[in-house]
This record gives C-alpha cells, sequence and structure tokens, in this order.
C-alpha cells in the first residue's frame, strides 16, 4: 500500500466518479481502476460500490478513508514544512453536542492565534454526529455526556468504533430558563412545577432513539415538548413561551447573554460531560489547549 494509491482512492470518492477521478488525477480511467482495485485486494476491503451512476464508498471503505484522509494531510504538513519550508496553517476540529461553554472554549483557543495562519472547525451538532466525526477523523475531538441511562449503549458504540471517552465533569442536573420565567427565582425546581411549560429538546434527526438525546431524563413523560435543532432557537422559545431545557448549570453569558439562568432540579441524576478521541490517538498540541479551556470550567462546577 502506498501513498499514492491513498491519494487515488480519496480523489474517487471525493468526485463520485471513477472517470472524473481519473481527469483530477491526469491518469487514464483503467490504470486508476486498477490502483483501487490493487489497494481493495491488498487490504481485504471493499472501498467502492459501482453502480451506473458512479461509485459510492462503502462503510469500510468510510473508516478507511478517514485513516487515508489523515495519512494524506500528515504527509502534506511535513512536505510543506520541511521539503517545500512554507508556514503550514494550524488545523483543529471539535464536535459537541449543543454546549455554550464548550463553544466559549472554542473561542478561547482562536483567540490565542491572533494573526497566524490557521484553519479551525466546529461542528454543534446531533450526539451521533458527534461520534461518527471523531469516528471518520472530521473531528480531533468530540463533546458529549454520559448518564446512568445511556451509559451501557454509548459505551458498547465507543467501543465497536475504536473510540475512547475521557471524563471531564461531572454535573448535577439544572433548569435552563429564561429570568422571565415564573419558575426562575425558585432555589429549586421538580418536574411537577415544570409539566405546564414546553421541554425545549433538540432534534436528533434519523438516529432519535433516547439513548442519543441530548437532555437527561428523555424517558420521562413530558406533558409538552417541542424539537428544535439549534441553540439560537431555544433562546428563542424560552422567551417566548417560557421553554425550558435541562443542562450542566454552566452559563457562559458573554455569548448567551444576561437573561437567562440556571435553576437547580430537584433530581438525583448526574451527567458526567467528557470527550471522546480514536482509541490510542495523541492529542495534538491544539488539542490538548482546547481541552485546558474546557477544563477551566470544572472550577465552576466544583463551587456550586
Amino acid at each position: 500500500m502506498t501513498l499514492q494509491q491513498l491519494r487515488y482512492a480519496i480523489a474517487v470518492a471525493d468526485c463520485s466518479s471513477i472517470n472524473e477521478a481519473a481527469k483530477t488525477l491526469f491518469i487514464s480511467q483503467p490504470s486508476l481502476s486498477g490502483a483501487i482495485k490493487e489497494l481493495e485486494s491488498e487490504t481485504g476491503v471493499e472501498l467502492f460500490r459501482r453502480t451506473n451512476r458512479g461509485v459510492t464508498v462503502t462503510p469500510e471503505g468510510e473508516e478507511f478513508l478517514g485513516y487515508a484522509r489523515q495519512v494524506s494531510e500528515q504527509y502534506r504538513l511535513i512536505e510543506s514544512k520541511y521539503i517545500d519550508k512554507q508556514n503550514v496553517k494550524k488545523k483543529f476540529s471539535v464536535s459537541m453536542q449543543h454546549y455554550t461553554f464548550a463553544v466559549k472554549a472554542f473561542v478561547e483557543l482562536v483567540k490565542q492565534f491572533g494573526m497566524d495562519e490557521y484553519e479551525f472547525a466546529v461542528h454543534e451538532t446531533m450526539t451521533y454526529e458527534v461520534i461518527d466525526h471523531v469516528r471518520t477523523f472530521k473531528s480531533e475531538i468530540g463533546i458529549l455526556y454520559l448518564n446512568e441511562f445511556n451509559r451501557n449503549v454509548l459505551t458498547k458504540l465507543f467501543r465497536e468504533y475504536g473510540l475512547e471517552f475521557h471524563e471531564l465533569l461531572e454535573c448535577r442536573i439544572y433548569v435552563y430558563m429564561w429570568k422571565g420565567n415564573p419558575l426562575a427565582k425558585k432555589p429549586q425546581v421538580s418536574m411537577e412545577e415544570l409539566a405546564d411549560y414546553p421541554c425545549l429538546s433538540f432534534d436528533q434527526g434519523n438516529n432519535n432513539s433516547f439513548y442519543f438525546a441530548e437532555e437527561v431524563l428523555s424517558t420521562y413523560e413530558y406533558k409538552k415538548v417541542i424539537k428544535a435543532n439549534d441553540r439560537a432557537t431555544f433562546l428563542n422559545l424560552m422567551v417566548g413561551l417560557n421553554g425550558y431545557t435541562l443542562c450542566s448549570g454552566i452559563l457562559c453569558e458573554e455569548l448567551n447573554g444576561s437573561e437567562y439562568c440556571a435553576v437547580p432540579l430537584a433530581s438525583d441524576e448526574v451527567m458526567t460531560i467528557g470527550y471522546l478521541t480514536r482509541k490510542g490517538a495523541v492529542l495534538s498540541p491544539l488539542g490538548k489547549k482546547y481541552l485546558e479551556e474546557i477544563g477551566k470550567y470544572q472550577e465552576l462546577v466544583l463551587q456550586e
């Protein structure tokens, strides 16, 4: 297996066509087809399914291409720095459930690089996509939570995907709401008191199992539920409908504003927020810096 073969496979995946990939690589279609077949034979993995409309990547091929892209990118960085003597852009990508403090940590990371050249990415998305982004190398780190209910199912999925979960913070559960909500000034709120208000839940798309819910107590029989897919909509619904959601209680007024509050929920439930990495992967310097920023929020949890 050669670096050239990996680049060929990446080109075919990007073009969804062997003919188009051959044109971009300036080689003949038979030569490219032969190289791909040789790679599949050597690895024992069917990378592509051929159809009349082109080619599609197989599930096994997706995983292989994740590794191939990483190898190709690392080689490009080495070549740029040590052969071409270029200043290489710093790169980092993180995927997360909808946590303001995780976005704030990303903001603080970016601020440290000032005028340096960089290419960073932050994906605030659904639970399964957080997991899949780390599995396929789209992101170096994934931020999500485990609790007593989802731990066994998600841990099993992590093992199957070759991922490791590392604990960052353990939090009790809070009710996040608009300060104008009639319950906002109470020292503690029960689920019974919340019954007349709509519970806001992040839509999980096709992976809508209770185990992938971003909110704890996902199996609770709520009288009113509104699903949405972004944080800004949640904030609007909190003001317009006195809606609420369940969260870690870690607030970032700099990003969400000062019109919202977190009230302790009358529950013994806890959530463990942590990060996912590929099993055995060594974190990049940028990944370590990002986790240092996340770690600063541990003090806020301990003070409560």
